[in-house]
């Protein structure tokens, strides 16, 4: 479904007084590659379509992403550029649309008023398992964002076995280039690109913030942690996105060339010199993406590798990182939503509460205080503790301890139209229209097609005040603005978040989870 049709009714907002003057800002722009025409509307003008690096088609298959050639001339920005392929996940509003190998784009919004000063910069990265997602979805428009005084820029990057990737022939071709992460690789060249070139469309360098939901919370924790990242950007928001990954990628490179070498002979490609290279960068486009999306990657598992340890790039999980304060020292805002993702396949009531050994007793009270023996139900909650909840409480805690700015929350409203299809709280992703200020009759009826309502006074209320959190969040490092519920660093002593409530009020509080979250630390992977 094109999400491009959504009618989302937008709420207007001034800009900063301070930051703003009365002439209007240029639509064409000049970056290092050329001269660019945007589009201007509504108080805001966007650039679509970027190429931030030269498109990974041909011989650029599976290489890390090469600086974009120049143009002569004004190259019209008024469109998207290709969502990266992918196979389709029906009914996601976050899903890609208007696919292509050729993928390498970025977007950007402004304010249409020029500014004084430079503005802050946000930067989004999708989620969808590293095999959905794309810059295109209606949800992921940064356009409110920049009305309200911040350069918003949304990037793709490869996905899937476009995205991750390793066969001998590779290693051996080009050997001092980075390799198996392409999809990382182009995080990292978009951030970069950013740097050089945010300056022209008012942006400031200096004032990066770095956010994106599920995989791409991960995807953020994982330039939080590299080498390769620091500098990039000095802010960081993670939505759903772990923040522990203690198990660590599945393989380095080498070990995931075994997976590479299985996916060739699937194809009919065999050997592992550069003619077999050839014949594996010569395979259509669709045989590459095959039927691996989110639902479909553990049947991939033997031909698809997911990310590596590569050594450069990917050089140890988030949770070694942070403990080793080898991290970049940024501003951190991270939290889990009330019914999050949980994977926990025990088939039976003892054999989920096994692993927290001698506080057996103390798990099942407080995971089924009720004593309702409903093994789904509680295992779900288990299972979203240790994947969502306890790591980002594990983050807040860990930069906290550095003396870093951390603020941990957590999301549980759900809008009236859809309280009954989500009974047990916030579902994974269901942040993210409130966060963009997009949560409207468009993204409600894509999510329910029987529902032809709009939001209510109360959704809308809740939109503004969590999209103003984190537009303060990216303009200062501190989500906190007047007119808002105060929220608290975060300090281990209190273990305070904000709670997003399910009634729609926004409160700092004690976490109502802390039992949870206590056993949950007590048996997570070291």
């Amino acid at each position: 479904m094109r999400l491009q049709l959504f009618a989302v009714a937008l709420c207007a907002a001034a800009l900063a007084a301070s930051a703003v003057s009365a002439a209007p800002a240029s639509t064409v722009v000049k970056v290092e590659t050329g001269q660019l025409q945007g589009a201007a509307d509504n108080g805001v003008v966007a650039f679509k379509g970027i190429p931030f690096a030269e498109q990974p088609v041909g011989d650029l298959r599976w290489r890390p992403p090469q600086k974009a050639k120049a143009w002569t001339g004004v190259r019209p920005a008024l469109k998207n550029g290709h969502d990266c392929l992918q196979a389709e996940v029906k009914g996601d509003p976050g899903m890609g649309t208007d696919l292509g190998e050729d993928c390498l784009f970025l977007n950007v919004w402004r304010p249409a008023e020029a500014s004084s000063k430079k503005l802050p910069v946000m930067v989004w990265i999708y989620g969808g398992g590293l095999v959905n997602g794309g810059s295109q979805p209606a949800i992921y428009q940064g356009d409110q964002f920049a009305r309200e005084g911040v350069v918003f820029v949304s990037i793709n990057y490869r996905l899937g076995r476009f995205g991750f990737f390793a066969h001998p022939a590779l290693s051996a071709e080009h050997p001092d280039e980075l390799k198996g992460n392409y999809a990382y690789m182009d995080q990292l060249a978009a951030l970069q690109w950013v740097q050089r070139n945010i300056a022209a469309f008012g942006g400031d360098p200096k004032q990066v913030t770095l956010f994106g939901e599920s995989a791409g919370g991960f995807s953020v924790h994982t330039m939080v942690a590299s080498p390769l990242a620091k500098g990039l950007f000095q802010r960081a928001i993670v939505e759903s996105g772990g923040g522990r990954g203690a198990e660590g990628p599945a393989f380095t490179v080498k070990a995931g060339e075994a997976t590479g070498i299985a996916f060739a002979k699937a194809q009919g490609v065999e050997g592992s010199d550069a003619v077999a290279l050839a014949k594996l960068r010569a395979l259509p486009a669709a045989a590459v993406t095959g039927n691996l999306n989110m639902f479909t990657s553990g049947a991939n598992a033997m031909t698809y590798p997911g990310p590596m340890t590569d050594g450069k790039l990917l050089v140890e999980t988030p949770q070694a990182a942070y403990l080793a304060r080898h991290q970049a020292k940024v501003a951190l805002m991270v939290g889990a939503n009330g019914a999050d993702l949980g994977f926990n396949a025990s088939p039976t009531m003892d054999a989920l509460m096994a692993p927290f050994g001698a506080n057996k007793a103390k798990a099942l009270a407080a995971y089924d205080p009720e004593g309702t023996g409903n093994l789904a139900r509680v295992r779900s909650k288990v299972g979203m503790d240790q994947l969502m909840e306890e790591p980002a409480r594990f983050d807040a805690k860990t930069f906290a301890a550095q003396g870093l700015p951390a603020y941990e929350f957590r999301f549980d409203y759900v809008g009236d139209a859809l309280k009954a299809r989500s009974p047990n709280g916030a579902p994974h992703a269901s942040e993210i229209p409130y966060v963009f200020d997009k949560y409207g009759q468009g993204y409600i009826a894509m999510v329910t097609p029987t529902h032809s309502g709009d939001a209510s006074a109360k959704d809308k209320a809740v939109a503004r005040t969590i999209h103003s959190y984190w537009l303060n969040f990216a303009k200062t490092g501190d989500p906190n603005g007047a007119g808002l519920p105060h929220w608290p660093r975060y300090d281990a002593a209190k273990d305070e978040l904000m709670l997003f409530r399910g009634d729609g009020v926004a409160a700092a509080t004690p976490d109502p989870l802390k039992a949870r979250m206590d056993l949950t630390e007590a048996v997570q992977p070291k």
